[in-house]
This record gives structure tokens, sequence and C-alpha cells, in this order.
């Protein structure tokens, strides 16, 4: 089995960032989850009350022989609004901020410079917030949290039409 790698996105509401990811070639898994804040072993209750300081996030495995990790950015960014710096959509507050962790060097320097180029490409009036940070410890979401889209597909497409991300992926990127 060739090295696997991993990936961490927060991009708003983790239940909306499984399904872009869990469906490429090389992407062995997406987990639902939390990194970057102060407390250990957090419940989603402890995460959207703000105070443990968590990113709602996704944790992708996968095969850099398959997908490569530029190409897994640049899934990353046609999910998000990378100039809300208040959180996501529909969904409000630091957990639900733009981040990108990166778990080595060569990320940290692809991500940089694929953020770079988004900002110099035009497409956005306004200056891009998303974060670069190191990867901190992630801890899996609950069980009822992981792979929504398929566990509970119709709350899924109602709570994704309600937020209002279809909406800004098609306009910012016509997909």
């Amino acid at each position: 089995m060739a090295d696997l790698k991993k990936a961490t996105f927060a991009g708003g509401c983790f239940w909306c960032m499984v399904k872009p990811f869990d469906q490429w070639d090389g992407v062995h898994k997406v987990v639902s989850g939390y990194t970057g804040g102060h407390l250990d072993n957090p419940t989603y209750k402890d995460v959207k009350s703000g105070t443990s300081g968590h990113f709602e996030a996704v944790e992708i495995t996968f095969d850099p022989d398959l997908i490569n990790y530029e190409t897994i950015l640049d899934l990353y960014w046609k999910q998000i609004d990378p100039t809300d710096d208040g959180g996501q959509f529909q969904d409000r507050g630091d957990s639900y901020r733009t981040a990108i962790f990166y778990h080595d060097n060569e990320q940290k320097a692809q991500a940089l410079a694929s953020k770079a180029a988004l900002e110099q490409s035009g497409r956005f009036t306004k200056p891009i917030v998303t974060q670069v940070l190191p990867a901190e410890t992630f801890y899996p979401a609950e069980s009822e949290h992981q792979n929504f889209y398929k566990t509970n597909p119709e709350a899924y497409k109602k709570d994704r039409k309600k937020s209002g991300r279809d909406e800004f992926i098609q306009s910012a990127w016509g997909e």
C-alpha cells in the first residue's frame, strides 16, 4: 500500500466539507472533526458553544500517487468563501472560519502558494482571509456527524440548500 498522507481543512460546517472530497479517486477517507482549539477531546456542544477554540474541520486521508495535494487544495478553495472571516454562509462564529492546516513544510509551501495565487487572480474583490496554520491534534466528531450526506441525505440537502453555499460556489466559480 502506498504511503498515505493527510490534509486538514476548516471550511464552515463540516457536513458540507465531506462530500466534495469523498468522491475522488485516491481519497481513502474524510473524517469530520475538530482542531485548533485548547480543550482536549471536545464535543460538538463544546465547539458549537464557541468556548473550545476549535474549528469544525475535515481530515482527508489520501494517496498522493493518485491525487496530489495541489488538486486537493484546488478542491478546497472551491468549497468556501475565502473572504469571510466571520464564518461560512449561514454558519457564523469562530468555529466556522476557514483554515488550511498543513502537516509538513511542503504542504505549508503549497498552501501559501495557492493562497497567493488566489489573491493575485483578482477573482475576489475582498482580501483572502483563510488562515494557513500548522496541523494540531485532530479530534474526530461524534459518529452522527460522520458522512452526514450519506447517513442523513434529506437533512443534508435541506441544510446545504438553506446555507447559500451552492449559490456562492456557482457565482464565484461557475460550478
